[in-house]
C-alpha cells in the first residue's frame, strides 16, 4: 500500500449469464471493490430492464418505514440484534410484509373507530354532568322567582317589557327571564316555546363561538358555558385539548337552524340532554358503563397491537437491510446492458489492481452457487477516461484524508498531501495553541473518545459529537504537539515552570527590586529546553517573544512552501513530465528561495551569531538599493554580492516560468501535424501530464493563446503568492501571541485577583469563572480558531504549490456503505 500515491486502478469488463447475474452482483457488493459504470445513462429509470424489481423493493421499503413509524408512535424500541430466524427470499418477505401491513391497518382502523366512539361518549358524559347542572339550577331558580310574582300578571305586557330591556339585562338574569316566561305560560305552542342546545367546543373557540351566536340570533339567545373539567382528545389533531361545555337557550325553529349550522362550522359537538333529573342520571349511568367497556376493549387492542409490533421490531433491521441490498443489486443490474443474444449481461467498471484475484474468486463462487453452465468472463480493458482515486485508509489516517478531500479529491496517482498533513497539520495547530496545560485537557478529551471508540461507534451521535469522534486521532495529535510546543513556550495555563533546571538569569541586586525595570543579567548557561521562565514578567518579555515567534513563523512557512514545490517535482518526475520540471519546478524554487529562503537564512545566522542587524532594513534595501553598503547590518562576508546575485536570479525566474513552456507546447503540436514526430508525441513526457483547463487535453482543439494565458495566470499567481503566502504564515505568530496573552489575562485578572481575598466564596467564584473562561473560550473557541487557521495554511499556502485536486473518488458498490446509509 503506497500512501503517497493512490491505488492503481484497472478498467474491467464483466460478461455475466442472466441466471447468475443477481448472485454475482451480490457477491461483488459484499466484496465492495468494484465501481460500475452506467451503460444506460441515456435511459430514464422507467426504461430500464429491472424497473419492476426496483419498484417492488421501493414498495417494501415503504412498508418497512410504515412499520418503523408505528413502532416509534407506540413507544417501542427497534432491536438492533434481530432474533434468529430462518433466511427467507425476497418473495416470501414481500408476502409477509403485506400480511403485516394489512393486519396493522385493520387494527389501526378498529382502534380509531373505538377511540372516536370513546371520545364521543366521554364528551357526552361531560355535557351531561355540566349541562344537566345548568338545567337543574335554572329550574329551581325559575320556580322561586315565579312564587314572588303577582298571579294576575299579563303575559303580553311581560313580553313587551322583555323586548324593550333585552340588551340592558345581564346574562344570568336573561336566563331567569326566559325560564320565567316558559314557567308562567305552559300552554304556549312548542314552536314559540323556549328551547336549548347543549354541546362541547374547543376552549380557544368558545369566545368567537358566543359572539357568532349573538350576532346570528340578534341577541335572542342566552349562552352559558363552563370548563369541561377534563382533557379530551381532539378528533382532528389527535392531541389532548381543553374543551368547554355550553348550553344555548333560544326560541323558534329558525334560530335552532342557525345555531346548528354555526356549531358545525366551529366543529362543536352537540349532544341531547334530558331536562328531567332522573333521566339525566339514568343516561349518565349508561354512558359510564359503555365507557368502561370501551376502555377494556381499547386496552386489549393496544396490547395486541404492541405484541404484533414487537415481533416485527425484532426483525425490522434485518428486513430493512435485506430490502436495501436487493434494491441496490437491481439498481446496479440496471447499469448493465444485455448482449446481442439477450442471454448475458455486460458490465464495465473500475477496480483496484490488487483486487482482481479477489473479484475473480467471487465471480467463480457465484457461478458455482447459481448452478450456471456458463462461467462469468472477467477481463481488463483500456479506458479513455481518467481512473478514479482510491486511497486505502484506516481509523487513524481517515480523518486526515477527509481534511484533504474537503479541498478537492486528488487526481489519479497524484501526490497525496494527507501523508504530510498527519504531522504538519497538528504541528501548525500546536504552534498557535501552544500551552501544555491546555494540551493536557485536549489529550484527556481525545483519550476519552478513543477509549470509548467501540461504544460510540455503534451509537447515533449528534452532529457535534460525530465530528469530534470522527477526528479523535486528529485531536490526539493536536494535543500531543500542543504539549510539546507548550513545553517550548514554557506555559502551563500561561504560568512558567522550572521544569528543565534553574533559570540562566538572575537579578542585578539581592532584593530583585529592579527586575521589572532594569532587567535581569545572565550568569550561567542557557535554559536547557524551551523559553527561560525568567522572561515571564520582565520588561523585555513581549519584544523577545514577538521576535521569537515571528521569525519562527517565517521559517516554518518557508520550509512548508519548499516542501510543496518539492512535491511538484516528484509528481512531474513520476508522470514523466520533463517540461514541468525544467520550466516550472526549477524557476519556482529559484524565485522562492532567492527571496524568502534568503530571509530564512538571515534569521538563522542572526540567531547563531547574536548579531544586532536589522533584517527589515536588509530585505527592503535589497530591492531599493542593492549596491548600497550594508554597514552594521552585514551578517557574513560576501553578503552584498550574494544579495545582488539572488535578486538577479529572482528576476530571471519570472520569464523562465512564463514563456518557454507555451512555445514548446506549440512546437510539439505543430510537429505532430507535420507528421515528423507523431509517434513520439503521443508518448512524450510533455503529453503524460496535462495542465488543467489546457487545450492540449485534446490535440485537435489546441489553442496557443489559451495555453499562454493559462501559463501567465499561473506564473503571476505564484509570484504574488510567494509574498502573500509567506506573510500568511505570520498568523502562527499572531494567534500564538493572542492565545498566550488571553490565557495570561484570565489567570492574572480572574484567578489571582480572586485569590487575594480571604473569602472562600470569592475564591470559589473566581475559580469557577476561570474554569468557565478556560473551557469555553480557550479550549473551545481558540481550538476552533487555531484549527481553521491551520486548515487554511494547508489548503492555500501548502497544497496550491503542487496539488490539482480535480479528481473524483472511487465509490465502489458495497453493502457496507449501503447499511450505513439512512433512508
Amino acid at each position: 500500500m503506497d500512501l503517497l500515491r493512490s491505488e492503481k486502478m484497472s478498467f474491467v469488463q464483466l460478461i455475466i449469464p442472466v441466471e447468475s447475474a443477481q448472485r454475482a452482483i451480490s457477491y461483488l457488493g459484499e466484496l465492495g471493490l468494484v465501481q460500475f459504470k452506467d451503460l444506460n445513462d441515456d435511459k430514464s429509470p422507467f426504461q430500464r430492464t429491472f424497473v419492476n424489481q426496483v419498484k417492488r423493493c421501493g414498495e417494501m421499503s415503504r412498508k418497512l418505514r410504515f412499520f418503523s413509524d408505528q413502532i416509534s408512535k407506540a413507544g417501542l424500541m427497534i432491536s438492533a440484534l434481530p432474533a434468529l430466524q430462518p433466511n427467507i427470499d425476497l418473495e416470501e418477505l414481500e408476502v409477509q410484509l403485506g400480511e403485516h401491513e394489512s393486519e396493522l391497518l385493520e387494527m389501526n382502523t378498529n382502534s380509531e373507530k373505538l377511540q372516536q366512539t370513546y371520545n364521543e361518549l366521554l364528551e357526552f358524559k361531560l355535557v351531561l354532568l355540566k349541562a344537566g347542572g345548568f338545567l337543574v339550577s335554572a329550574h329551581n331558580h325559575s320556580a322561586s322567582s315565579a312564587m314572588e310574582l303577582d298571579e294576575n300578571i299579563d303575559f303580553s305586557s311581560c313580553c313587551m317589557l322583555f323586548s324593550c330591556k333585552l340588551i340592558l339585562l345581564a346574562p344570568s338574569y336573561l336566563k331567569n327571564v326566559f325560564l320565567f316566561l316558559k314557567e308562567i305560560e305552559p300552554e304556549l305552542p312548542n314552536k314559540a316555546g323556549l328551547r336549548f342546545i347543549s354541546g362541547i367546543i374547543l376552549k380557544s373557540k368558545a369566545l368567537k363561538f358566543e359572539r357568532m351566536l349573538f350576532r346570528a340570533t340578534r341577541g335572542n339567545m342566552f349562552f352559558h358555558q363552563a370548563p369541561a373539567g377534563a382533557h379530551v382528545r381532539d378528533h382532528i389533531s389527535g392531541e389532548m385539548v381543553e374543551k368547554t361545555v355550553f348550553v344555548v337557550f333560544f326560541s323558534g325553529e329558525q334560530a335552532k337552524t342557525k345555531i346548528l349550522r354555526i356549531c358545525d362550522s366551529f366543529d362543536a359537538n352537540c349532544y341531547p340532554v334530558p331536562e328531567e333529573l332522573n333521566k339525566q342520571r339514568q343516561v349518565t349511568r349508561e354512558v359510564s358503563s359503555r365507557l368502561s367497556e370501551l376502555e377494556t376493549a381499547l386496552d386489549a387492542g393496544i396490547r395486541h397491537r404492541n405484541t404484533t409490533l414487537s415481533s416485527i421490531g425484532c426483525q425490522l433491521w434485518r428486513w430493512t437491510l435485506m430490502v436495501k441490498k436487493d434494491k441496490a443489486i437491481y439498481d446496479t443490474l440496471n447499469m448493465l446492458n444485455f448482449d446481442v443474444t439477450k442471454k448475458c449481461l455486460v458490465g464495465e467498471g473500475w477496480c483496484p489492481t490488487f483486487a482482481k484475484p479477489q473479484i475473480k474468486d467471487a465471480l467463480q463462487r457465484a457461478t458455482v452457487d447459481s448452478n450456471s453452465q456458463v462461467g462469468i468472463i472477467f477481463h481488463v480493458m483500456d479506458a479513455m477516461e481518467s481512473p478514479p482515486t482510491y486511497f486505502r485508509t484506516n481509523q487513524f489516517t481517515h480523518a486526515f484524508q477527509e481534511i484533504v478531500d474537503a479541498y478537492g479529491v486528488a487526481r489519479y496517482r497524484e501526490a497525496n498531501p494527507a501523508v504530510f498533513s498527519v504531522i504538519t497539520f497538528p504541528f501548525l495547530f500546536a504552534v498557535m495553541f501552544g500551552d501544555w496545560g491546555h494540551g493536557l485537557c485536549l489529550l484527556l478529551a481525545a483519550l476519552a473518545l478513543i477509549l470509548r471508540e467501540r461504544k460510540l461507534g455503534s451509537q447515533k451521535l449528534d452532529s457535534f459529537m460525530e465530528m469530534a469522534f470522527g477526528g479523535r486521532y486528529v485531536i490526539l495529535l493536536m494535543a500531543l504537539f500542543s504539549i510539546y510546543c507548550g513545553l517550548i513556550y514554557n506555559e502551563f495555563f500561561s504560568v512558567p515552570f522550572h521544569i528543565f533546571g534553574p533559570s540562566a538569569y538572575r537579578c542585578r541586586d539581592l532584593h530583585c527590586s529592579d527586575a521589572y525595570s532594569v532587567g535581569l543579567v545572565k550568569y550561567r548557561e542557557p535554559y536547557k529546553f524551551g523559553v527561560d521562565p525568567s522572561w515571564r514578567g520582565s520588561r523585555s518579555e513581549l519584544p523577545f517573544l514577538n521576535s521569537l515567534k515571528m521569525k519562527m513563523s517565517i521559517l516554518l512557512g518557508v520550509a512548508q512552501m519548499n516542501l510543496g514545490i518539492l512535491l511538484s517535482y516528484f509528481d512531474a518526475k513520476f508522470h514523466g513530465n520533463s517540461l514541468d520540471i525544467r520550466y516550472q519546478f526549477v524557476p519556482q524554487m529559484i524565485f522562492l528561495n532567492s527571496l524568502f529562503g534568503y530571509l530564512a537564512l538571515l534569521i538563522i545566522v542572526k540567531w547563531c551569531t547574536g548579531s544586532q542587524a536589522d533584517l527589515y532594513h536588509v530585505m527592503i534595501y535589497m530591492f531599493l538599493s542593492p549596491s548600497e553598503d550594508l554597514g552594521d547590518n552585514q551578517l557574513f562576508w560576501g553578503q552584498k554580492a550574494l544579495q545582488i546575485l539572488l535578486l538577479l536570479m529572482a528576476i530571471a525566474a519570472v520569464p523562465w516560468m512564463l514563456f518557454p513552456k507555451p512555445f514548446i507546447l506549440k512546437r510539439l503540436h505543430t510537429e505532430r501535424f507535420q507528421g515528423r514526430t507523431y509517434g513520439i508525441l503521443r508518448t512524450s513526457d510533455a503529453d503524460l501530464d496535462i495542465e488543467p483547463d489546457s487545450a492540449r487535453e485534446h490535440h485537435d482543439d489546441f489553442n496557443f493563446s489559451e495555453v499562454f494565458v493559462h501559463q501567465m495566470i499561473h506564473s503571476i499567481e505564484f509570484v504574488l503568492g510567494a509574498v502573500s503566502n509567506t506573510a500568511s504564515y505570520l498568523r502562527l505568530w499572531a494567534l500564538s501571541l493572542a492565545h498566550s496573552e488571553l490565557s495570561t489575562v484570565f489567570y492574572e485578572k480572574i484567578l489571582l485577583l480572586a485569590w487575594r481575598y480571604n473569602s472562600i466564596i470569592i475564591r470559589i467564584t473566581g475559580l469557577a469563572v476561570f474554569a468557565f473562561a478556560t473551557a469555553f473560550i480557550l479550549l473551545m473557541m481558540e481550538t476552533l480558531s487555531a484549527f481553521l487557521h491551520a486548515l487554511r495554511l494547508h489548503w492555500v499556502e501548502f497544497m496550491n504549490k503542487f496539488y490539482h485536486g480535480d479528481g473524483y473518488k472511487f465509490r465502489p458498490f458495497s453493502f457496507v456503505s449501503i447499511a450505513e446509509e439512512e433512508d
